[in-house]
């Protein structure tokens, strides 16, 4: 939807955007707690952007397949940003380095997804390994975000293979939020997990102190 919202509700409810999976993975709750507090937190922080506080989304799969194996127990407050699909970016970039000061407060920010996300290229055979395109745009990112100029991550949309890697935008622009934030704070990404799977997905992650 256009525009940016972020959950505000005190137990936001664990939603299920996918299809073809096995039954096992929509039965999967997340109870985790929110925190309007932080909402409005947020909400001041983006400022002058016009951030919607919401009281009818919840938890994604983007959010609560993460958070499940980092804290299985559910036991930490939760709210999630949206992403904007009208918006650059660029503008994207610009809107995390505003986010960066919760850092200071203790708060875990987490950009979910896979700078490479092909669904429609996945070779179900290719466990461990990806094409050798997807392994290209994959170690193009890693050397743009563990440098000094991580918010340069949005120029790789200009790569040669962009346009097998970031098919859309979802999956990517997750990324261009921790660059925003490492920016922002003057500090070093580095790579935790290395690596692509089945042809056309990148599992690499980074941490930011």
């Amino acid at each position: 939807t256009r525009g940016t919202q972020v959950t505000a509700m005190s137990a936001p409810r664990t939603i299920h955007d996918f299809g073809g999976f096995p039954q096992a993975l929509f039965d999967v709750q997340y109870p985790a707690p929110g925190s309007p507090s932080l909402a409005l937190e947020t909400q001041e922080l983006l400022k002058p952007e016009p951030v919607e506080l919401s009281n009818q989304w919840g938890l994604d799969h983007g959010c609560w397949s993460i958070l499940k194996a980092m804290f299985p127990q559910a036991n930490i407050p939760v709210l999630q940003l949206s992403l904007d699909i009208y918006k650059t970016p660029a503008q994207h970039h610009a809107l995390a380095q505003q986010l960066a000061s919760l850092r200071q407060k203790g708060v875990l920010i987490v950009g979910s997804g896979n700078i490479v996300h092909n669904l429609g290229l996945i070779n179900w055979s290719a466990s461990g390994r990806g094409e050798d395109w997807a392994v290209d745009f994959d170690n193009a990112a890693r050397d743009i975000l563990t440098s000094d100029r991580p918010t340069e991550i949005v120029q790789l949309l200009r790569h040669p293979h962009a346009g097998k890697a970031v098919p859309t935008l979802e999956h990517f622009l997750p990324i261009a939020y921790i660059a925003g934030i490492a920016e922002a704070r003057g500090s070093r990404l580095q790579a935790i997990v290395g690596g692509c799977e089945l042809a056309s997905l990148s599992m690499t992650s980074y941490a930011l102190s």
